[in-house]
């Protein structure tokens, strides 16, 4: 597999499955691979295969029935294929597993399955419709990369679209049971080669335990020199005996020898944790952390989004390199969870819109940007296409003198009433106050001092405050760079001429939200004051103009001459890291990395191999910017992954680039302090 220059595989659309539909005696159809000239699954029965294979072989039903952890119970899977595997899973779970217990599904797959197929192929079993449903209402778009869904309240899956061996070495989390499945040997040599038995023992629990259907000589001697003890048990149908067997010490992580300060904590008690901050960090947070049945308290001075999250309507939408970097994976990861995330918590589309979103090039420079990006990325085109001048138009509702990038995925949200609707959750507790003093408590936890002289202890924290973290002095010295945006708003006239798509060029328009017409925002770093400015109120005007040419005339044409003296607005002032990228991770102490590591100032080198040290149960999600809704949903489920011990809905790398310790190894390295 070729890697691209920032060492993770090219960032592109997968190839999906190319099928056959062969009838069997009975007439029903079931899916045949043109590539690997095989089955999906049995003729014979394919339900049936997959639970005395994978669910019985595995020992699934009792360990679901005594699994008591607070994290959930693992399952990896080498070829998703038509999902019957893991909607198998999936029932004997909810057949045998305890009211509170929770389940992790990770599969790979190098050829996904368009929804039609899938769909097509699931209705062979009406008695898992429901589930079917589930999971085909968030199938993702066929891009490289990790794709978390969420499929019930305590059934998660984590979509790896990608070569198993290459994905489970990206792959930040361990098994509890392997689901060793892909067309048989003979087919698929490529998958079934000997580095991926080295990716399982590395990604094992101990006594992790595995199931394949075949007994062929090069697994069970791949399988062996990796660790696993394996057996031949009795076989299904007219396959006489297939393989089953456990690892018992599996084969250490050496993935961070060179980046030991990486090293996640170690796991520890979160049956309560406060989050500080109610915006769309620390709420998105305080959600995924509910979510898995862990007690919240949320705490805000001015209630949820009084800060950069108080807009009335905000763009969801990102802005990628024309080069392949961490942040634009990061950010396009962050845009397709979002909008499966939204979809999930409001149907209804009462506090967003997927409408999507035009990036204009307005100018020669973006069009040549632009057709780099394009050149550099196959995606498909349910995320991003370039369309022309006329198409363009058609999108956005408007005459436009430019054509973009479509992302038919984004669209527009609501901030503040989506704050106040996460903010009032189950499981959530809202607390007014400053919170003055963050100390470490002697039951092992933290003491949180408000400013009335009230305390509150956690067992662990999240710091959701933007700039303000810098109050606390754990995350003192971390660069929080304060940017002030306004918007301006116009309410509109009822025959006023109105985007129908969010537009982007310098700034953005959205299509009105309640007749009010958002448009802007400023950009001003380092500038830390609220009040309206008339002369932001012109500066968005004349951005309008920029992006929507002849827009403003148009409005005048209905008796709305646009200037900044009948414009209404807001101005908020968000967090930025200096590389433009959040950081969402655990709180490095740094007086200790800069003691640990100090060598690496005389030699970079030189890594010296000690793993870094964090302060316990204390994270961060902050510095999200302009590109909030895109970024700070995807990192609230890195927090509670992390925090819960769960596999991560990113890849390693993308995790450590939002590690808040870069910066710190970065001073270090450049003999800052």
């Amino acid at each position: 597999m070729t890697t691209a220059p920032d060492g993770l595989p090219p960032l592109r659309a997968a190839d999906t499955a190319a099928l056959d539909w062969r009838a069997d005696d009975s007439g029903e159809a079931s899916p045949y691979s043109q590539a690997f000239d095989d089955v999906y699954f049995s003729r014979h029965d394919g339900r049936a295969e997959t639970e005395h294979v994978f669910i019985d072989a595995n020992r699934l039903p009792e360990r679901f029935a005594a699994w008591h952890k607070p994290r959930p119970f693992v399952i990896i899977e080498t070829g998703f294929g038509t999902g019957l595997n893991m909607l198998c899973a999936w029932h004997a779970f909810e057949c045998h597993a305890r009211a509170d217990a929770r389940l992790h599904l990770v599969s790979t797959e190098r050829f996904p399955m368009e929804r039609e197929d899938l769909a097509r192929a699931l209705a062979n079993w009406p008695d898992l419709a429901a589930k079917a449903a589930r999971l085909l209402d968030q199938w993702p778009a066929a891009v490289t990369g990790v794709h978390r869904l969420h499929l019930a309240p305590q059934v998660t899956l984590d979509m790896h679209i990608g070569d198993s061996v290459e994905r489970l070495a990206l792959l930040d989390g361990y098994a509890d049971a392997w689901f060793l499945d892909g067309f048989a040997p003979s087919k698929n040599p490529e998958m079934w080669r000997s580095e991926l038995y080295q990716q399982m023992a590395a990604r094992s629990r101990p006594g992790a335990t595995f199931a394949t259907f075949t007994c062929a000589g090069v697994v069970k001697r791949g399988l062996k020199a990796a660790g696993f003890a394996w057996r031949k048990v009795p076989g299904f149908g007219r396959k006489r005996e297939m393989l089953a067997g456990e690892i018992a010490t599996p084969t250490p992580d050496e993935r961070r020898k060179s980046t030991p300060w990486f090293l996640p904590p170690a796991p520890r008690q979160a049956r309560h944790v406060a989050v500080i901050g109610a915006g769309i960090a620390g709420t998105s947070a305080a959600q995924a952390l509910a979510r898995r049945g862990i007690r919240v308290t949320l705490v805000e001075r001015d209630g949820p989004a009084a800060g950069g999250s108080g807009n009335e309507q905000g763009a969801l939408y990102v802005k990628l390199a024309a080069d392949t970097n961490h942040q634009s994976r990061v950010y396009l990861a962050g845009l397709l969870y979002s909008h499966r995330w939204l979809t999930q918590l409001d149907s209804q589309h009462r506090l967003w819109s997927p409408v999507g979103v035009l990036q204009l090039a307005p100018h020669q420079r973006e069009a040549r940007r632009q057709a780099r990006f394009l050149d550099h990325h196959c995606l498909p085109a349910e995320v991003v296409r370039g369309v022309d001048t006329d198409e363009a138009s058609r999108l956005a509702g408007l005459p436009l003198p430019y054509g973009g990038l479509a992302y038919a995925q984004a669209g527009w949200a609501r901030p503040k009433a989506l704050c106040e609707y996460l903010a009032n959750l189950p499981g959530i507790t809202l607390r007014r106050g400053d919170v003055q003093t963050l100390e470490p408590h002697d039951a092992g936890g933290w003491r949180l001092g408000l400013d009335d002289a009230s305390e509150i202890v956690a067992d662990q924290v999240i710091i959701a405050t933007a700039t303000a973290a810098a109050s606390l002095s754990q995350a003192q010295g971390l660069p929080l760079q304060p940017v002030r945006g306004q918007v301006s708003r116009l309410r509109l006239a009822s025959t006023a001429p109105r985007p129908a798509q969010v537009v982007c060029a310098g700034g953005y328009v959205a299509p009105p939200l309640n007749g009010w017409l958002t448009f802007g925002a400023t950009f001003v770093p380092n500038d830390d004051a609220g009040e309206i400015r008339q002369a932001d109120h012109r500066a968005n005007i004349e951005e309008l103009e920029r992006t929507l040419p002849g827009y403003a005339a148009s409005l005048a044409g209905h008796g709305q001459p646009l200037s900044a003296e009948t414009l209404e607005g807001r101005a908020a002032i968000r967090a930025a890291s200096p590389d433009k990228t959040p950081y969402a991770g655990p709180l490095p102490d740094q007086a200790a990395w800069h003691e640990d590591y100090a060598a690496l100032a005389k030699d970079a080198t030189r890594v010296p191999a000690i793993a870094g040290r964090h302060h316990p149960g204390l994270w961060i999600s902050a510095a999200h910017g302009s590109r909030g809704l895109a970024s700070a949903p995807l990192c609230a489920e890195l927090l509670a992954s992390r925090i819960c011990d769960e596999p991560l809905p990113l890849e390693a790398p993308l995790a450590d680039h939002l590690h808040p310790g870069r910066r710190v190894i970065r001073g270090i390295v450049r003999g800052e302090r």
